[in-house]
């Protein structure tokens, strides 16, 4: 089954900030392969590089249905401060 842009949408808004943060974390452990990382870990720290952040990026893009600037990964390196991010520009939105 298919989900419909409306459904995405629907999905994406119900999401909640802790929920975004398990879901950026769980993104950069896989990524980043490191699996006890945290919420406050730094992409950098952990050896992130521009094609670890497209990854990041398009993980989350897939997840939450909208396009996610790969600057957000420089910007905002750990995940919680991302999710904090994504979560105002693209969940509350």
């Amino acid at each position: 089954m298919t989900t419909t842009v409306n459904e995405t949408a629907t999905l994406t808004a119900q999401l909640t900030a802790p929920a975004l943060t398990e879901l950026v974390v769980a993104i950069y452990r896989d990524t980043l392969g490191v699996a006890d990382l945290d919420e406050q870990s730094d992409f950098y720290e952990w050896g992130g590089d521009s094609l670890t952040a497209f990854r990041i990026t398009a993980r989350l893009e897939e997840a939450l249905g909208a396009e996610v600037p790969v600057a957000l990964v420089f910007a905002y390196p750990s995940p919680a401060d991302l999710a904090d991010v994504v979560h105002a520009d693209f969940v509350q939105a």
